[in-house]
C-alpha cells in the first residue's frame, strides 16, 4: 500500500506576532518543519511526501527537504490552509492509496499516532486524531454590543462526547478527492470529509502533539523536545586524495577555479577536496569509495565536476538515512596560495552536500618543501566527515 504524507506548512503565523513563519523557528536547535518532517521521513509505512511552503520559500526550499531520505515534492501554498492541501495533493501520485494530511506547526506527532492513524483510514476511509475533552464544556453565547467584552454561557456540553482535533488526518484517496472537491470553508480536512457525506473515525490523539500557535507554546515544546528527542550519535569517516600537477589543466580545489599555470591531472577534474571529502562521507556511510562508485575507467565520470560527485555522495548517504553533520578538510598545496578563496571553497562544498556553510571547514596547508607535494609536483587533500540518522 502506497502512502503519501502532505505537510502543511504555507501559513505565516499570524497569530505568533512574529514576521518570521512560524514553522521555521527552531526548538532544541531544529525548526519546527523539520521535526514535523523527520517524523514522516522515519515513519516505515509513508513512501514519500509533498509539503507546502510558502510562496517565497518553495523555490529555495531548506536542505532537509531537498536532501530528504524518502522522496519529498515541494509545492507552493495558498491563501488558505485548505487551498495549500489541493495544491499538495494535485502533486500525489495515482498509485497513493492513502493520504496522510499533518500540521507542520505540529512537530511531536509520534510513530504510534501516526501508524494508528493509517490504519484508521484503510478500514474506515477517513481518520482523525483528536483528544476527549477533560474539562467541562461550555458553550458561549455571541458577545452582545451593550456588553463585548463578557461572555456568556448558552449551555454546558457532555464532555464524554467533545473530542479536540488534531493531525494527522488520514483519508483514502477518494475520500479526500471528494472533500478537497467541496471548495467550502473549513478549518481542516475532515471537516470537509464530513460534508462530502464520509463517516470519519476518532483516534486517541496525545498530549504532546500541541500545535505551536503562540510564543507561550515556545517553552513548552522545549521541554517535550528535551524529553522526546532522541540521542543521535555521530558516524566519522576519512577521506585522501593525491593529484599530480602538470601544464595545460586547470587547477579546480573545492569547487573553485584557482589562477594557476598548472593543474591536477585526472580522469576528472581532479579536484582533490571534494574528492577527499567525497571519500570521507562514502566512508562514514559505510559506502565503499569513490573509485566503486565512480570509476576512473567509465567514461560518464570523464571530465566530472569534483562537486557533481560529492553532491552524488551526500545523496547515497541520505538514500541510508543519514545527513552531514560536519566536514573538515585540508588541502596541501604549495603554491598558489589559496588563502583568499577559503571561503568560497566553503560555499561551494557546503552547497553540493547541502548543509550551512557553518558545517563546513577548509584549511590550506604547504608540505615545506619536501617530497612531490613540497616540491610543487602534486596536490593532496585529507577530509573527516562526520554523518548522522536523520
Amino acid at each position: 500500500m502506497r502512502v503519501t504524507a502532505i505537510i502543511a506548512a504555507a501559513g505565516r503565523g499570524k497569530r505568533f506576532g512574529d514576521p518570521r513563519p512560524k514553522q521555521l523557528l527552531s526548538i532544541a536547535g531544529r525548526p519546527i518543519l523539520e521535526w514535523s518532517v523527520t517524523a514522516f521521513v522515519e515513519h516505515p509505512s509513508i513512501n514519500d511526501l509533498v509539503v507546502a511552503l510558502p510562496d517565497d520559500l518553495s523555490g529555495n526550499p531548506p536542505v532537509y527537504l531537498t536532501h530528504a531520505a524518502k522522496p519529498c515534492r515541494v509545492v507552493p501554498g495558498g491563501a488558505r490552509r485548505q487551498d495549500s492541501v489541493v495544491h499538495a495533493f494535485r502533486e500525489v501520485s495515482d498509485q497513493t492509496e492513502i493520504v496522510v494530511i499533518h500540521d507542520a506547526a505540529r512537530p511531536f506527532a509520534s510513530a504510534d499516532l501516526i501508524g494508528r492513524t493509517i490504519a484508521a483510514a484503510t478500514e474506515s476511509g477517513a481518520a482523525v486524531a483528536a483528544l476527549q475533552a477533560r474539562d467541562t464544556v461550555k458553550r458561549a453565547l455571541p458577545r452582545s454590543s451593550s456588553q463585548p467584552e463578557a461572555w456568556i454561557v448558552a449551555e454546558t456540553l457532555p464532555r464524554e462526547s467533545v473530542f479536540l482535533a488534531q493531525t494527522p488526518q488520514a483519508f483514502r484517496r477518494d475520500v479526500l478527492r471528494d472533500a478537497l472537491a467541496l471548495n467550502v470553508e473549513a478549518t481542516d480536512e475532515a471537516t470537509l470529509a464530513e460534508r462530502a457525506g464520509h463517516r470519519v473515525r476518532l483516534v486517541e490523539g496525545e498530549t504532546s502533539n500541541i500545535k505551536i500557535t503562540t510564543p507561550e507554546d515556545l517553552p513548552i515544546a522545549e521541554a517535550i523536545a528535551g524529553s522526546a528527542a532522541p540521542v543521535r550519535t555521530g558516524r566519522a569517516g576519512t577521506g585522501y586524495d593525491l593529484h599530480r600537477l602538470v601544464e595545460g589543466r586547470p587547477l579546480i580545489v573545492g569547487g573553485v577555479a584557482i589562477p594557476s599555470a598548472r593543474g591536477a591531472l585526472g580522469h576528472s577534474d581532479a579536484d582533490v577536496v571534494c574528492h577527499a571529502v567525497t571519500d570521507a562521507i562514502l566512508g562514514a556511510a559505510c559506502l565503499g569509495d569513490i573509485g566503486q562508485h565512480f570509476p576512473d575507467s567509465d567514461p560518464r565520470w570523464k571530465g566530472a565536476s569534483g562537486l557533481d560527485l560529492l553532491s552524488r555522495a551526500a545523496g547515497l548517504a541520505a538514500g541510508q538515512g543519514l545527513e552531514v553533520g560536519n566536514v573538515d578538510a585540508t588541502v596541501i598545496l604549495e603554491t598558489p596560495k589559496l588563502r583568499e578563496h577559503i571561503d568560497a571553497m566553503r560555499r561551494a562544498v557546503a552547497n553540493a552536500i547541502g548543509v550551512d556553510v557553518s558545517r563546513v571547514s577548509i584549511k590550506a596547508k604547504t608540505n615545506e618543501g619536501m617530497d612531490a607535494v613540497g616540491r610543487g609536483e602534486a596536490i593532496s587533500a585529507h577530509a573527516v566527515a562526520l554523518v548522522r540518522r536523520r
